[in-house]
């Protein structure tokens, strides 16, 4: 076997950025926010699960409700509004019921749009036959963890682990180090809220991915302010490759044990996904500030 491999920290940060117990709240400074977005438009980039959705022990329950549907259909009338999840795209489009917005799922190695589409990274073709190796062998090497939840998306593999016994945590982790170790080139793992993903070795994320819809979709003006709403660690890409040009925003709170001691890039926190609600119905009104 070869050297286990290195799951990391989030990935946008590094160590870098505030802790997010000092981030201001983004519905108490409206006033300030209001001046940022003074002569603006914002485009709206939003995650899926925790953000639109909260979390759920099985993935296929995180169904976005009535009330936060409404309210982003509102918002995708005023703005662009782009969903950025590490779910399949197709999956997401099924769970929100919405069909007319632009979605990058895979972390956005599948991008759609109305207008064009599906863009899919060019990089990834090809990669089924090694996403079926790394799901036949993770099902091999983990079939007596009892709670353990094996998910084959289009371009990666997750591996959900919120349901295992404590315990047998570590053994997860190990499994998912030492199959990313034996293929160094071809695969990287990226650690979620309860879970690993398992990609092709790409230099693509979520930030990288936003960048390129901003250009695509004509949003990388002066008179665009990108937002970008998530909660969890792969969406620290797109908040650190927003910095200095756009607003990030963190989901949670800071005393949830899966968030303490987290540091992020993001500008501003919402505690909840009722709060992203409040603040997007907001700016669907045009009433912020």
């Amino acid at each position: 076997m070869s050297e286990r491999a290195n799951i990391g920290g989030p990935p946008g940060v590094r160590g870098h950025g505030s802790d997010i117990s000092e981030l201001p709240d983004a519905l108490s400074n409206r006033e300030e926010l209001a001046r940022r977005l003074a002569g603006k438009r914002p485009a709206v980039f939003l995650d899926y699960d925790g953000t639109l959705t909260p979390i759920v022990d099985r993935p296929e329950d995180a169904v976005i409700s009535a009330g936060m549907r409404k309210v982003v259909r509102a918002l995708a009338r005023r703005y662009p509004v782009c969903v950025v999840s590490g779910r399949d795209r197709a999956v997401v489009q099924e769970l929100m019921g919405i069909d007319d917005l632009v979605v990058a799922g895979s972390h956005g190695f599948d991008i759609w749009t109305p207008e064009g589409g599906t863009v899919e990274h060019q990089a990834v073709s090809g990669v089924d036959v090694l996403l079926e190796r790394v799901r036949s062998r993770l099902s091999r090497y983990t079939d007596t963890i009892e709670g353990l939840a094996i998910e084959s998306k289009k371009v990666s593999v997750a591996v959900h682990f919120r349901l295992v016994w404590g315990p047998d945590r570590p053994r997860v982790r190990e499994v998912v180090d030492q199959l990313v170790a034996d293929y160094p080139h071809e695969l990287k793992v990226t650690p979620g809220k309860m879970v690993y993903e398992i990609q092709p070795n790409v230099d693509w994320d979520k930030g990288k991915a936003v960048l390129h819809l901003l250009d695509a979709l004509g949003l990388d003006g002066d008179d665009v302010v990108p937002l970008y709403l998530g909660d969890d660690v792969t969406d620290e890409d797109a908040f650190a490759a927003l910095r200095g040009r756009g607003i990030g925003i963190f989901v949670g709170r800071a005393d949830d044990p899966e968030v303490a001691g987290r540091r992020t890039a993001a500008s501003y926190v919402l505690a909840s996904t009722r709060e992203v609600q409040r603040f997007l119905d907001a700016l669907a009104r045009g009433s912020w500030g």
